[in-house]
């Protein structure tokens, strides 16, 4: 089939690829890469310098805006960038990570795919309810899927990493590691009670840049940490990919419906089981005594902390390999692609005949 042009929209706050922290810009960075290894033509609009492949950057801030992440003045300068922007490229379809860039999808002449990175419950539900028509809506899980139903969903595309640049190994040191935010929906308390109990060491290395991150830092964590339990905070890539393939497992016991939970899937590229509770996407990203153990309580999780050495680290580099490879992401991006513009053109030609008709 002919090659696609697609504008890639990325959020506002970290550059593609991102130096540390930035999950959704990791996974677009990649999506970018691959699509143009495929043939197609992407145009990237983002912040910063770019790192990736596309064809073509265009920036809507000289910086990465994640000192002011949260806040909503950045997201609506990026977003009113936008209309100008598409209207100098030659475009088949947009495909949209921001969180304001949608509310215009419905005044463009293309189709506008978005990814809900996010919950789709609550205040955030609504918002996207309210998108219903004007864009075409992708789930990272089905578990999301589920939670809202009643949204026009495209399609399922789980996040995905190019496994064969993730580093593997099967020699596992003795400390088991959280990787995430600190906020208490990320349980990384949890982790803590949990590893004490089971007498294991435990390795936090989390994003701690926001108002609110600091202040549940201070409040619930810090009065934690002491022997056995070593905060090393926000962590660059290569010191995360050398912490997820030493560590004998991931903690990740989450206290929230987590849409996807991207560090699950890098840690079975590494070799390394993940030990989580059943929230949200876990039990469909991790194969329950396969990859990982999905725990239902705090005695299972510790439980659990002493059964990591019966896992095969090469199970769970195959089933990362066969179930959450970017080229598996791509293909199935693509082909929700093709389903947008088709409908496009199918819903033009209707007109057009109706019109003559009239």
């Amino acid at each position: 089939m002919d090659p696609l042009r697609i504008a890639m929209i990325a959020p506002p706050w970290f550059e593609l690829p991102p130096s540390a922290y930035g999950g959704i810009e990791s996974m677009c960075a990649d999506l970018v890469d691959l699509l143009v290894a495929r043939g197609h033509c992407v145009f990237l609009v983002g912040v910063g310098r770019n790192g990736t492949k596309a064809h073509q950057f265009i920036r809507t801030s000289d910086r990465a805006q994640a000192d002011r992440m949260g806040q909503a003045l950045p997201e609506l300068v990026h977003a009113v960038a936008l209309p100008g922007i598409l209207s100098d490229l030659d475009v088949d379809v947009v495909h949209d990570h921001s969180l304001a860039g949608p509310l215009l999808a419905a005044g463009r002449l293309e189709p506008t795919v978005v990814t809900a990175h996010g919950p789709v419950v609550g205040e955030m539900g609504r918002y996207y309810r309210c998108l219903s028509g004007s864009v075409h809506l992708v789930a990272v899980s089905d578990s999301q899927r589920r939670i809202a139903a009643d949204l026009d969903w495209a399609g399922t595309v789980h996040n995905a990493i190019p496994v064969d640049r993730f580093p593997f190994r099967r020699d596992k040191e003795d400390f088991a590691l959280f990787l995430g935010r600190a906020t208490p929906d990320k349980g990384v308390v949890q982790a803590i009670a949990a590893a004490a109990e089971a007498g294991i060491r435990l390795r936090i290395a989390a994003k701690c840049r926001e108002p609110e991150e600091r202040d549940y830092f201070e409040r619930e964590i810090a009065p934690l940490l002491g022997p056995g339990v070593e905060w090393l905070g926000e962590v660059d890539r290569d010191c995360k990919l050398e912490l997820l393939s030493a560590a004998r497992c991931l903690l990740f016991p989450i206290r929230w419906d987590e849409p996807f939970g991207m560090v699950m899937v890098e840690a079975m590229a590494c070799g390394t089981p993940v030990v989580a509770c059943p929230r949200g996407s876990v039990p469909e990203v991790v194969t329950h005594g396969v990859t990982g153990f999905v725990c239902d309580d705090h005695e299972s999780l510790v439980a659990a902390l002493h059964r990591v050495d019966e896992l095969s680290a090469d199970r769970c580099r195959a089933e990362a390999a066969s179930r959450f490879d970017i080229g598996t992401m791509a293909a199935r991006y693509e082909r929700v692609y093709r389903t947008a513009v088709a409908k496009l053109r199918l819903a033009t030609k209707y007109d057009r005949t109706a019109g003559s008709t009239a």
